[in-house]
Formats: structure tokens, sequence, C-alpha cells
């Protein structure tokens, strides 16, 4: 599941493949940019945002959401895609690489100077040079809602996801529905930070310490299944800011009480 540190190793993918480079093909497959052509433009650099992808390439930005299912691929000249042909979204090309966008859920091509247009309204964001912790916890502190709803409002922290929420609630001990205002948010905001810094640089993410298939999360995935440190079942349900928001919540009914 793309959350913050999958966009991260996208983003450093991409910048080292092309940043530097001229643009010798651009498409953009969907109506509102498909005119948009960007060829002889430098590639400047790539950088994430929360769970969005910046390229900026000349004076504009093509950016990109991968939501579930989308992801970038990064291919020597010539090489044959890993993925159908009908599921690209975004084509750049240069000399030394294409970088192919598959399944992308966000793609459009702004001026770099109205980049705040779609991510000023995020929060801090973990992963980034000017990660700000205390405006991270003021606004998670206070958010009136479940903790796990307000983790997941990225305007309150950017780069958490689900799997992310799931997991770090499990660790500090935080039952999901319990609401923001009651739990130890500064603990939480640390533990989610050291999380996702230290998935930030695997191939494999692990919550666990163990990259084995199976074995990375503690409660993400496993309703049903005995809980890892104390043998309860851990237990599932939905939850989210409105119906159709709701993601799948698991916790151990013990060990987060």
């Amino acid at each position: 599941m793309p959350e913050g540190d999958t966009v991260f190793r996208a983003a450093r993918k991409l910048h080292e493949a092309l940043a530097g480079h001229e643009v010798t093909r651009f498409e953009v497959r969907v109506p509102r940019s498909a005119t948009v052509d960007l060829r002889g433009e430098t590639v400047h650099e790539v950088v994430p945002r929360g769970k969005h992808l910046l390229m900026r390439i000349g004076s504009q930005t093509l950016h990109s959401h991968l939501r579930m299912e989308g992801r970038w691929h990064v291919y020597l000249p010539g090489q044959k895609w890993r993925a159908p042909a009908f599921q690209a979204r975004a084509i750049v090309g240069t000399r030394p690489a294409d970088a192919v966008g598959f399944e992308l859920a966000m793609v459009e091509v702004l001026p770099t100077a109205d980049e705040d247009r779609v991510v000023g309204h995020l929060g801090p964001d973990p992963l980034a040079d000017d990660w700000d912790p205390a405006t991270a916890i003021a606004n998670v502190a206070a958010d009136e809602r479940a903790i796990h709803v307000a983790l997941l409002d990225q305007r309150n922290v950017a780069g958490f996801g689900n799997e992310y929420a799931n997991e770090l609630l499990f660790v500090r001990g935080i039952r999901p529905t319990a609401l923001a205002r009651d739990v130890d948010v500064p603990g939480i905001i640390e533990t989610g930070t050291r999380m996702i810094r230290a998935n930030r640089d695997r191939q494999g993410r692990t919550f666990t310490g163990d990259s084995r298939p199976g074995k990375q999360t503690w409660v993400y995935g496993r309703g049903g299944k005995p809980c890892r440190r104390c043998g309860t079942l851990i237990q599932g349900s939905e939850l989210g800011a409105r119906a159709t928001s709701e993601r799948i919540v698991f916790w151990c009914p013990v060990c987060q009480p």
C-alpha cells in the first residue's frame, strides 16, 4: 500500500534517473493535461510531499498521487515495460532513462509556482527536511475525532496511511476508537516518525523488525489471528470520518485497552 515511505522511495528513484536531463518524450494520458508538451525542458528535481509526488520540469510540475494502485517505473530506453501499456497515465522520457507512471489515481501538470494549490493543505511531513513535529502534534491533539481518523487526515500530518495508523497505535497500546484529545499524541507522533523513517530506506516495509512475508505487521491485516504479543485474537472493524472514507482497523483487545 503506497504511503509516505513508498512515495519517498519513488521520488528518490525518479530523481536519480531523470534530474538534470532534457525531456525527449512527454505524455500525460488524462484529458486535463493531455495537450501539455514539455519536450526540450530540463527535469530539475523530483520531490515527495506526504503521499504526493512532484516532478519539476522547466517552470512546470507534473503532480501525481499513487492512491492504492499507482506506481512509477524507471526503464532504460527501449526496455520492455513490466505493466500493460493501457495502464500508463504519464510518460517522461530522457536520453538515459524513461519514467512511466501506471494506474496513477491523480496526475496533472501545473505551474511550479502554483504547487500550493495541490499540496498547500497538507500538514507537516515526517520525511521532509522541514518536518515540524510540534505543529503535527498540535494538529492531531486538536482533532475532535477518533485518533485513527485524526492520523489519516493529511491536513494534520502528511504521509501516514491506514497501515501506519494501525501499527503505531498497537505499538503505543491505544485503541483506534479512542478520541485524539484523550491519548498521548506526542508519543504517537514520535513513534510514527521513527517507524516511517526506518522504513524509508527499506525495500520491504516492516513494523516488527522481521521482513519475512507474513511477519511484517503486528495487527494490520491480521484480523482473527493471535496477537504476536499476548495471543489474544486480533479484532477488525471499520472506522472513518464518513461512511465513504471508512478504513479497516485492527487492534488487540488486551494490548490496546
